[in-house]
């Protein structure tokens, strides 16, 4: 058989175990979307989803940052969703919203807000090539004075609960996991194949932290051990999750590793939302 018949096969394995009446990406209790289903998915949405600008002490330029709000009569806790290295994309955007359908209010800052073409964001640059080199080259203090302005404008919503987390991928996996420690009012972390703080930094992270990472990324997944074993001397909470047979960024290539990737997405978003919702209760 093939490769790509292969593939074939084992997602479809993957979707009947799941059962014919999974919730679809987009609703309560479904996965994310993949990269090619997230802007379909947006479009459809039933969820009140905006555009803010939010202000950042010190900087004359806003955050523009997309806002969604969960469906409830009840208070909700502040999910800040930081963005790959391809900067605010559709995908991060998809995330968001499946983080409201499962309760939170979600927003998704473009931290790359006032590096663009005429202080524009992600969608001003010429292609994603300069995007991945722009996000790189962003001053790791601007990034975190953006992330607790952004914080900050979360908690003053009326429907949020006084509860803040972090959720992050690749280069935003390690934002959330820097910011942890820099912030220390912060309920929870999750850091999706995102490579965690210096050592010193880690003595200062009072959150607790999840990670979820590929088999198949020894880049970022061999720093899982030493990371356990300080975290732990440290008598800090740190909950890592390894995906055999997984890529870097399985959760956006649902598609990837032969069915590798599509079983740990399976896995982890669910193991995600039962870590965010136990620490912002």
């Amino acid at each position: 058989m093939k490769p790509t018949l292969i593939a074939i096969a084992l997602l479809l394995t993957s979707f009947f175990a799941l059962g014919a009446d999974a919730a679809a990406p987009g609703s309560p209790g479904g996965l994310p979307p993949g990269a090619n289903e997230a802007k379909a998915v947006l479009e459809k949405s039933p969820r009140h989803g905006e555009w803010a600008n939010i202000e950042v002490p010190g900087e004359k330029t806003p955050v523009k940052s997309y806002v969604v709000y969960p469906e409830s009569k009840e208070k909700a806790p502040v999910v800040i969703v930081i963005q790959e290295i391809f900067g605010l994309s559709d995908w991060i955007r998809g995330v968001a919203d499946q983080l409201a359908a499962d309760g939170f209010i979600a927003i998704a800052p473009d931290l790359l807000s006032g590096h663009g073409k005429d202080g524009g964001g992600t969608d001003t640059f010429p292609d994603q090539g300069s995007v991945t080199r722009a996000v790189s080259g962003l001053n790791p203090e601007e990034v975190i004075n953006r992330l607790n302005a952004i914080r900050a404008y979360g908690l003053k919503q009326p429907s949020a609960n006084g509860k803040s987390a972090t959720i992050g991928f690749c280069w935003g996996g390690g934002k959330s996991f820097a910011f942890a420690a820099a912030q220390p009012d912060l309920n929870a972390a999750v850091v999706y194949y995102g490579t965690p703080p210096a050592k010193d930094a880690l003595a200062k992270v009072k959150a607790p932290v999840a990670g979820f990472y590929g088999g198949n990324d020894n880049r970022v997944t061999s720093t899982v051990a030493p990371t356990t074993a300080e975290m732990k001397t440290l008598n800090k909470t740190y909950e890592p999750h390894v995906f055999e047979g997984a890529g870097h960024g399985f959760l956006r290539q649902q598609d990837g590793q032969n069915g590798a990737n599509m079983k740990a997405t399976q896995e982890a978003w669910p193991e995600t939302i039962k870590f965010l919702r136990e620490h912002t209760k």
